[in-house]
């Protein structure tokens, strides 16, 4: 397998909304440099980059997937990302590690939120964008609408350097902006086009675009405008150059043209990655996560690479994505990870496209390949020279969006499903799993219904189990609304010591979030100081436990004022009795309510579906907050009870066909309508009598 140094390498990745074709473009891109002999199509289910058997069933990426080919002498690393909103997880590892980042529109759907979702995070990593409007070959396109959205959007620094003859069937001639050449396509997806004059009509449009491009690129450089001033123009080099350097700074974002399916603009575009993006030897040195270090993108420096991605395979075990940043990582290395302050034996090495795999000896700085078997290696982690160890900062994830409780369907199942979840977890940092203690539940987390719906299918098909799933209960919380107080005896005779306990007890509300508040005010003899805190113990035992639906109390103060001891028979286990079923008591006569917790809501959806969203939170119980405009979009903010969440992604998604986006966290407790809270109260004393 052929080598391949920091100057002759390009690394880039796919990203946008769902459906705006960036499997088939990349398909069309290997079919272009001769990796592959014929262009495989989504629905057939035989294209390189969408290789797992969900993603053939669904149609849709569900994880990030590696290729690679060369093009006139360079190679080109593509990490194709998914689309769908479900797996954003790997759109954030994948951006991290490559130097352009491919922003596709679809044609005939313009700007939508996953659009948006991209560009934002290539702002957050500060990566350069090139826009890539895909399907031109629809029907009833209007080219100059679409690209006068992007500028509106996202800036005057979105530059078109191409634009279509035609749009629909007949768009198989692109003018090349940075050429200056009328690029022609055949109609045979072959993809070979060849490079006329610019027809005479269209001449004046190209001149003046082209100014605009030479223009933007001198803007971005004081040395370039001088020139630009005093000549009038910049020579073929100082341009190359001044577009290269404004590109890589996110002065200017180009916007391409194609028709993937067909390979119309396909293999303009690989020479646009050649010429223009920036080759990792290029780039700025990387610093340490605390700042204190930086190596240079050169063989020479001590070797640093990062794992983006865990990925899961039958017959080879786990493959580590991974980027090399500095230096040279080989076969047979002992490495530091100084994530998780361990080190590693590397294995047998590969280069992949899609699942294909091709041996190699040797990474070289700014190179992309997948390593075998590490042991204590996870997604995020920094593999480093052992004698100069340099730590990458770690990924960022998404929080999750949508939670399932699960259980094994078998007894005996736990120990497997454990290490199972733990080891999917690995695979994908956006997949969480814990148990709570306080609901008694395994709950599994994620980023949507479909997202944990493949785990499940995953766990049963990896480790050959089952679970049942089910909402997560929800962690109500009991407290009090008035005053309330009990006397209550504890007396116990059999034979030998008995016990006995007496004790008076007052309790309050206290403010929200205040917690459990223990006094005592005795005063006298009648109780020794000795067996606070045993009746505190089963105050605290009873506020954990819950009263009236098995929810933990909050807000209260329960003061012991006086009670009674007998010389013999008081003890520790009976104070703890009488307290706790005296707060039990006095909690009752207190006015007691549920509370609920609420959750703070922010979406962004197409202003269309502004109503729609608005009466479901309505339905939802919920209040909007506020609303604001985002360009065509609109972000609405909401307080909405937990319980009425359930599954909101999957309705959020039907509800605005998939455009519509959200986040959630956790806002406040609230008092429970009491039809409601009596509702939970029957189904808790029901569940109760069932278990016993």
């Amino acid at each position: 397998m052929k080598e391949y140094t920091g100057e002759h390498i390009r690394n880039v990745c796919t990203g946008a909304h769902g459906s705006a074709g960036k499997t088939s473009l990349v398909e069309a891109m290997l079919y272009t440099m001769g990796q592959i002999t014929r262009m495989g199509t989504v629905e057939q289910g035989n294209t390189v980059s969408d290789y797992n058997e969900d993603e053939i069933e669904r149609q849709i990426s569900i994880s990030a997937a590696l290729l690679h080919g060369e093009w006139h002498g360079n190679k080109i690393n593509i990490v194709d990302t998914p689309g769908y909103s479900d797996f954003f997880g790997d759109v954030v590892s994948s951006m991290r590690v490559v130097e352009n980042v491919l922003l596709l529109i679809s044609a005939n759907s313009g700007i939508e939120v996953g659009t948006e979702q991209v560009w934002n995070l290539a702002k957050k990593y500060e990566k350069p964008v090139t826009f890539v409007i895909n399907k031109l070959d629809r029907e009833n396109l209007n080219f100059d609408n679409l690209v006068q959205n992007l500028v509106d959007r996202f800036g005057h620094t979105v530059t078109l350097t191409q634009f279509p003859v035609e749009t629909g069937p007949n768009f198989f001639k692109i003018v090349d902006l940075l050429k200056m050449k009328l690029l022609v396509y055949p109609q045979d997806s072959s993809g070979k086009p060849s490079e006329e004059d610019i027809p005479g009509d269209l001449q004046g449009k190209a001149e003046e675009l082209r100014a605009k491009i030479v223009e933007a690129v001198a803007e971005s450089d004081d040395e370039l405008l001088e020139k630009f001033f005093e000549a009038g123009e910049l020579s073929e080099e100082e341009f190359q150059q001044g577009f290269k350097k404004a590109f890589m700074n996110r002065n200017l974002f180009p916007v391409l043209c194609t028709a993937a399916t067909r390979n119309v603009g396909v293999s303009a575009l690989l020479d646009f990655i050649n010429v223009y993006t920036p080759a990792p030897s290029e780039m700025p040195p990387i610093k340490s996560e605390d700042g204190s270090q930086e190596r240079k993108p050169s063989d020479d420096e001590p070797m640093v690479a990062f794992v983006f991605k865990t990925v899961s395979e039958a017959h080879v075990g786990e493959l580590s994505y991974v980027r090399v940043y500095s230096g040279v990582l080989q076969s047979g290395d002992e490495v530091l990870n100084t994530t998780q302050n361990s080190t590693e034996r590397i294995g047998q090495m590969f280069v992949l496209s899609g699942k294909h795999k091709e041996g190699i000896d040797k990474l070289h700085a700014g190179d992309i390949g997948a390593l075998v078997k590490l042991k204590s290696t996870h997604t995020g982690d920094t593999l480093s020279a052992k004698n100069a160890p340099f730590k990458l900062p770690p990924v960022e994830f998404p929080e999750p969006l949508f939670s399932l409780a699960i259980e094994p369907k078998s007894k005996g199942d736990e120990s497997k499903i454990s290490t199972g979840l733990s080891t999917l977890h690995e695979e994908d940092p956006t997949f969480l799993v814990r148990y709570d203690a306080e609901l008694k539940q395994t709950i599994i987390s994620g980023q949507g219904e479909l997202h944990l719906d493949i785990v499940v299918k995953r766990l049963k098909q990896k480790f050959g189990v089952d679970v049942n799933i089910k909402d997560p209960k929800i962690p109500y919380r009991e407290t009090i609304k008035a005053k309330g107080d009990a006397k209550y005896r504890h007396k116990k005779q059999t034979g030998g010591a008995g016990q006995f306990a007496e004790v008076w007890l007052r309790i309050e509300p206290l403010p929200r979030g205040s917690g459990i508040e223990f006094t005592n005010s005795l005063v006298g003899q009648n109780v020794d100081r000795v067996f606070v805190p045993s009746v505190e113990k089963g105050v605290m035992a009873a506020c954990e436990e819950g009263i009236l639906a098995g929810y933990r109390v909050v807000d209260v103060k329960a003061d012991f004022y006086d009670g009674k001891q007998h010389p013999v028979d008081s003890k520790d286990i009976a104070f703890q009795i009488a307290g706790k079923a005296a707060f039990k008591e006095a909690f009752l006569n207190a006015k007691p309510i549920l509370l609920e917790p609420i959750m703070e809501l922010e979406i962004k959806v197409p202003e269309e579906y502004m109503g729609d969203v608005m009466g479901d939170i309505s339905s939802r119980r919920g209040k909007i907050m506020g609303m604001e405009s985002d360009g065509h979009f609109q972000i609405i903010k909401a307080k909405v009870p937990q319980a009425e969440l359930s599954r909101y992604s999957t309705a959020l998604r039907s509800m605005t066909q998939g455009r519509g986006i959200f986040t959630q966290k956790f806002s406040h407790y609230e008092e429970m309508p009491p039809d409601l809270a009596q509702k939970v109260i029957e189904q808790a004393k029901k569940e109760k009598e069932e278990s016993n």
